[in-house]
């Protein structure tokens, strides 16, 4: 089986007609597997995906991610391209460039209308795809999640620590979802190669996603998960922390990308009016008052208050400018768009208007 290659526009909202989602064989999927050390997991996943029987009905390919392994992974992923039922192709990272970047080179390689990602470790489920994918399409949706209600993995190492992150991103931004960190996604491929995926934002995607779709559009589904059997975890504790200074990086995005005068100006209104306020006070005590304040703290504190907001309004100022250099240089627009034309298709013409 063969996927042909279709352009994807630069920007792109409108979606299929229902009228033409009418079964999966419509539909080329492409499942993306990012691997870094699972020389112990990488044939037997193939296998997996292979051995799910309602794949074999559509279109599909699979797309294996070797994120640098310095073990046995990429040959075992060689090998098991010649006997793969279905196409396997190999994407070789010349280091680990992380867990992101190796998605990013998935989505970007995809040939599919839909796209499917899952950790190589076989901790996700390929038999839950062909439901995820049925879901996605059934219910003209644009992004699909797996939620691992019963989860096995540590309660205290990540089960706790994942669910605070789920609440507190949920909360945040305004996507609420019970597993952000689930790997496990169906996506449509026309939104997701709208989104680019930079440092460690993988787990963020949702809410990425909502930056170009409406809420609506994301749904999450229960999935199987299985206890790891091989290889070791790539992740710790350690990644609350990293989660938090990325989460403050979405925040920004989704809500300021398009103007951020706004957010820096906001805040150093804040910061000048309790610094004008500490300055004023301490003025009236000065010269109505004849009271010494030139040793008095709050003298200091409201001016480096008033300095700290005139710093952040010209850094509102500048970032507003890069807003629009970045606007105007990519030929992106501030906003997305789908046109439903009138009936009979008549527009005004030139010598109309």
């Amino acid at each position: 089986m063969t996927i042909a290659t279709q352009p994807s526009p630069a920007v792109s909202v409108c979606h299929d007609s229902p009228s033409t989602q009418t079964g999966l064989s419509l539909h080329s999927v492409s499942i993306v597997l990012p691997f870094y050390n699972e020389e112990d997991n990488a044939a037997a996943m193939i296998e997996r995906i292979n051995a799910v029987s309602a794949l074999h009905s559509y279109e599909v390919e699979i797309i294996a991610v070797n994120d640098g392994s310095d073990d046995n992974t990429l040959q075992k992923l060689l090998e098991a391209q010649q006997v793969s039922q279905l196409p396997l192709r190999v994407l070789d990272l010349q280091r680990n460039f992380g867990q992101t970047a190796a998605m990013q080179a998935g989505i970007d390689a995809a040939l599919g209308g839909v796209v499917v990602t899952l950790d190589g470790d076989l901790q996700n489920d390929p038999e839950d795809i062909p439901m995820m994918v049925e879901t996605l399409i059934r219910d003209d949706l644009d992004l699909v999640v797996g939620w691992r209600k019963d989860r096995k993995d540590k309660l205290i190492l990540r089960k706790i620590p994942s669910k605070i992150a789920n609440r507190l991103i949920g909360k945040v931004t305004g996507v609420r979802l019970h597993d952000y960190g689930c790997s496990l996604k169906v996506y449509r491929a026309s939104v997701i190669k709208q989104v680019k995926l930079y440092g460690e934002m993988h787990r963020f995607i949702p809410a990425w996603v909502a930056c170009h779709v409406p809420k609506h559009r994301i749904s999450e589904v229960p999935v199987k998960h299985h206890a790891r059997t091989h290889g070791e975890s790539k992740y710790g504790i350690s990644r609350v922390i990293r989660v938090l200074i990325d989460l403050l990086s979405v925040v920004f995005f989704m809500r300021f990308r398009a103007r951020p005068a706004h957010f820096f100006g906001s805040v150093g209104m804040i910061l000048g009016a309790l610094g004008g306020g500490m300055l004023g006070w301490l003025a009236i005590q000065k010269f109505l008052f004849d009271q010494d304040i030139g040793q008095r703290p709050m003298l200091i504190v409201g001016v480096m208050l008033v300095l700290a907001a005139i710093q952040l309004m010209t850094t509102g100022v500048v970032a507003e400018m890069l807003s629009r250099v970045y606007y105007e240089s990519s030929s992106r627009k501030a906003y997305q768009a789908c046109e439903y034309p009138a009936p009979g298709g008549k527009k005004l013409s030139g010598e109309d208007a």
